[in-house]
């Protein structure tokens, strides 16, 4: 028992170990704070492309819509044709500039 040693109160001195201690706490907290910030990141980044996924999916789906009656109106109305040309080309023009609009909008 000659090896123990009586405590004697915790001095204003701290030994190496609780030094190396408590670097290697701010350490791991510093990394596991930048870990929580990559995964909030990915997950920011995960509902951004969900939403332009689903935005540019309808608005593909609306231009097929209108590609379909645009040739069953040509077809059943071959002098017109040039014209519902022109109003299915400007819809698709639209819904090309809210899909690039909405993807400028999203937060970051």
């Amino acid at each position: 028992m000659s090896q123990l040693q009586p405590y004697t109160g915790g001095g204003a001195v701290s030994s190496p170990l609780s030094r190396q201690g408590r670097a290697i706490g701010r350490i791991v907290g510093g990394a596991e704070l930048a870990t929580v910030r990559v995964v909030a990141a990915v997950h920011v980044q995960q509902a951004r492309l969900d939403a332009l996924d689903q935005v540019t999916s309808r608005a593909m789906q609306g231009v097929a819509l209108v590609a379909q009656a645009e040739a069953q109106l040509a077809e059943a109305v071959p002098h017109a044709a040039g014209r519902i040309r022109h109003i299915a080309n400007a819809h698709t023009m639209v819904l090309a500039g809210e899909v690039a609009s909405f993807s400028r909008r999203l937060p970051s």
